[in-house]
């Protein structure tokens, strides 16, 4: 009986969706940050390098039980203004080996990078293959944000041993706790229909909140897991909106179509010459004048 039975929990939490929950950009705000670290440890962090509080918060971060990631600065296409050591396309190999080690320094206990912003870097493949090759020295995977839709980061991790999982929701790009709740019910959603979903929030005290109130509440057929859970599960991304198909020109309308037709009226039958003479002479003889003039007779 024993058996059966954790048999049947094991069948049941391998069919479980599995959903990780990376919280970026901590070594800034230790308060809220101490406060995600109180969360269940499966919740992960990823820690900017350059931050003042970098080491402090990875090292505790690691000693909670959570997994660290590099919050590695990269270009973005917009202008903004930029951490130290940003990661441009453009940056010879050399360079980019230079920040990474030095990233990694001020980041212990790292197993995975992710970036931050990095529209421009992540979608040029000559700089994501500098990238992948530092990281493949330190047998990192890569979490691509996915901050624009043509990331190069997949193309350019072939040849290498890095793995590279994506990021399906972004919790807090609206800091409203309503609009909170609701991406974080969808990234359950998604772990509930795809197997596996990625969630990607920040040390807002709105966020904070949210998931204190939600993280107790998980649905039974979802599972918190790290993101270094999720490497060899096949990485979806949101389907392509079904394409339009082209408009036709309509059909010439027949102007003719709904009017009454008139009918022709059946032909008369031709009467005869002989009996159209008879007729007259009937009709003649019994006129009123006729029958007067015959009376003088």
């Amino acid at each position: 009986m024993a058996v059966a039975l954790s048999g049947l929990l094991f069948a049941c939490s391998a069919s479980a969706g599995k959903l990780a929950i990376v919280i970026d950009d901590f070594g800034y705000r230790p308060q809220q940050e101490n406060q995600v670290l109180q969360m269940p440890n499966a919740i992960s962090v990823a820690v900017l390098p350059t931050a003042p509080h970098a080491r402090e918060m990875a090292t505790k971060a690691h000693q909670h039980g959570h997994e660290v990631l590099i919050h590695l600065p990269m270009a973005p296409l917009s202008k903004q203004p930029l951490e130290r050591d940003t990661l441009q396309p453009e940056m010879s190999a050399d360079e980019i080996a230079r920040i990474i080690h030095n990233a990694v320094a001020n980041v212990p206990y790292a197993v995975g990078m992710n970036n931050h912003m990095g529209s421009k870097m992540t979608s040029s493949l000559s700089g994501m293959q500098k990238v992948m090759q530092v990281l493949d020295h330190y047998s990192f995977y890569f979490l691509d944000s996915m901050t624009i839709g043509n990331s190069q980061a997949t193309r350019a991790a072939a040849g290498t041993r890095v793995k590279v999982i994506k990021r399906r929701v972004f919790l807090d790009d609206n800091q409203n706790e309503a609009e909170i709740r609701k991406q974080f019910n969808r990234a359950v959603h998604l772990a509930q229909r795809n197997g596996s979903a990625i969630a990607i929030g920040h040390p807002h005290p709105s966020t904070v909140r949210v998931l204190q109130q939600m993280l107790p509440n998980l649905p039974a057929d979802v599972t918190l897991v790290r993101p270094s859970q999720l490497l060899n599960e096949p990485q979806t991304t949101p389907a392509a909106p079904a394409p339009v198909p082209p408009k036709t020109a309509p059909k010439p309308r027949n102007p003719f179509r709904g009017v009454a037709v008139c009918r022709l009226p059946q032909p008369l039958t031709p009467v005869p010459a002989t009996r159209a003479l008879e007729v007259i002479t009937e009709s003649v003889a019994q006129s009123p004048l006729v029958k007067k003039i015959g009376s003088l007779f």
